[in-house]
């Protein structure tokens, strides 16, 4: 981490490169604001599952994720729980807690994740 005062941010989304998640199948990331921000306490991505899209179930031992959908629609388990979340919808997915998505649509998912910065992010996969 930096020394350097955080500075403010403002930036469109197409000003971020986008990037493949690992392990996924349609799924693509963008670090809106992340470690070059100097952001202090979150980091916030932008994720895009396209139709048939799928990111494998994994968890993580330390942090927790807050989310919201911006457009389309997707299946989210949790912790063997699924559920059809939408536009509009807010996710909070507590550390530990088992998840996957999967868009079984015909349209683009597109959400929001911001989770807290830390040094140690650390992804346990659970398959493929």
């Amino acid at each position: 981490m930096s020394d350097a005062s955080p500075r403010p941010v403002i930036r469109t989304a197409d000003q971020v490169a986008s990037h493949e998640v690992d392990r996924s199948r349609g799924a693509s990331i963008q670090i809106l604001i992340g470690p070059d921000d100097q952001a202090p306490h979150f980091f916030t991505r932008r994720f895009r599952l396209a139709p048939g899209g799928r990111i494998p179930r994994h968890r993580h031992a330390t942090i927790e994720h807050e989310q919201y959908v911006l457009a389309g629609e997707m299946v989210l388990s949790l912790d063997e729980v699924e559920r059809t979340v939408r536009a509009g919808d807010a996710i909070y997915i507590p550390e530990k807690v088992a998840h996957w998505y999967e868009n079984r649509g015909s349209e683009d998912c597109v959400f929001l994740c911001m989770v807290p910065r830390t040094t140690q992010y650390e992804t346990e996969w659970l398959e493929g």
